[in-house]
């Protein structure tokens, strides 16, 4: 689940509080996983069992000291703690390991960074980062602070000039938000109008949404070779985690003149940063706005109940809601004894790789986009050739012929396009 390249990796050493929490072991996991992508070496994990973490070290003190021991005996650069830790935490921790101290929202971050590309993908990165460093400011001008003052005491002077770097930082980091989310909207906007756009075509809408790693991408390409506008449009994938943060539309021209519009989303993962969240609504908001949701699960991971939880409460965070969804079971070619593509209750199991589960799914898009089609006999003018043309591409054209009064056509069309053409109906 990582890149394949040449930069040597760092050993680190995972740890993890479990607090009963009926997926522990699960996100332990997964927390290895998001290490190997972020170039990292899992040396050696330790875990404790307790009700609730400790105020100044998160973990308890014989925990800590078997901790110190640990990064030194497997020659550790670094640790990895799966929760989101106070600034006090992560020093302490620190000052006991020697080592430097990462937590899973940290991690997390810098895999987006990483992997960030457009413009707006590394603004929504760059803003995640900076709302999660702010708190985090008066860390390392304390250490400072305490320095200037020393065992004495220090005077009333030295520490107002202390207060006043850490204000001065806070505001600076404040202005830079701020200005991200200026130009994030700026950008946005520009998007909404393109959504405009496209809603005035009264093309269905298909969003991609699941968990990272699971075949978003994998899906939408085969669409797009099969069923693509343009068949060289494919998006970037590959076998790891967030391989893509930027939201792809693609038209799509499914069978019987039906087109809709397709669109791939950022990936979840379970415990994402709000900060990411809230940074990357304009890139979900595809997803809030689409006719249809198809949830693509990787079903040859024994946890995939875990990630379609996950996704759930993703969607429901960004304010996803109230939109029908197909569940895609996607890589059953990876399990023994599933049949395949088949139906799956409200969903289908299939392999993204096999060209007779990409056909099942077209045919269930069909049904799901258009169920609605009825038959109208349209008469348009000969000076109004646009809308014929117009009907061609967005309708299914059974019949056309030539009236003395005009063009005379039989066509199929979905309830929400009928008011465009509602004053050619022809009785």
């Amino acid at each position: 689940m990582h890149e394949n390249d040449d930069t040597p990796q760092v050993p680190v050493l995972l740890v993890g509080l479990d607090q009963g929490v009926s997926q522990f072991d699960y996100q332990m996991e997964e927390l290895a996983n998001l290490a190997q992508a972020n170039q990292m070496q899992v040396v050696g994990t330790l875990t404790q069992k307790l009700d609730r973490p400790v105020a100044a070290t998160y973990f308890g003190k014989g925990k800590v000291d078997e901790l110190r021991v640990a990064v030194e005996a497997n020659e550790a650069e670094m640790v990895v703690v799966n929760d989101e830790l106070s600034p006090s935490q992560i020093r302490n921790l620190e000052n006991v390991t020697g080592v430097r101290i990462i937590d899973r929202t940290a991690l997390i971050l810098d895999i987006f960074a990483s992997r960030a590309k457009t413009r707006l993908a590394k603004l929504q990165v760059e803003m995640a980062q900076l709302q999660y460093q702010l708190p985090r400011l008066r860390t390392s001008l304390n250490i400072r602070l305490d320095q200037q003052t020393g065992g004495g005491g220090g005077s009333f002077t030295t520490r107002g000039s202390g207060e006043t770097k850490l204000e001065t930082s806070r505001r600076l980091v404040e202005h830079q938000i701020a200005g991200i989310k200026k130009e994030i909207a700026e950008i946005d906007m520009d998007d909404q109008n393109r959504r405009k756009h496209r809603d005035e075509l009264l093309m269905p809408t298909v969003a991609l949404v699941g968990y990272t790693n699971a075949g978003k991408s994998t899906i939408m390409n085969q669409l797009v070779e099969r069923f693509g506008a343009n068949q060289s449009k494919t998006v970037f994938q590959a076998d790891m985690l967030f391989a893509t943060l930027e939201t792809s539309v693609r038209k799509i021209f499914l069978p019987e003149n039906q087109t809709i519009l397709l669109s791939d989303t950022v990936g979840f993962v379970s415990k994402l940063p709000h900060q990411l969240v809230a940074a990357f609504r304009a890139t979900l908001a595809e997803a809030a706005q689409a006719d249809l949701l198809l949830q693509i699960v990787d079903f040859s991971d024994p946890n995939y109940q875990a990630m379609m939880d996950t996704t759930k409460h993703t969607l429901a965070e960004i304010g996803v809601k109230d939109i029908p969804m197909v569940t895609i079971y996607n890589k059953a070619d990876r399990l023994e004894n599933v049949q395949y593509p088949e139906a799956a209750g409200d969903g289908i199991v299939l392999s993204a790789q096999d060209a007779t589960s990409i056909d099942y799914l077209v045919e269930v898009l069909q049904q799901k986009l258009f169920a609605d089609l009825k038959t109208y006999q349209l008469l348009v003018p000969f000076d109004q050739g646009q809308v014929v043309a117009k009907l061609n591409e967005d309708a299914i054209v059974l019949a056309t012929e030539y009236e003395p009064d005009g063009t005379l056509l039989q066509v199929r069309l979905r309830s929400e396009q009928l008011p465009r053409y509602a004053k050619y109906l022809f009785e």
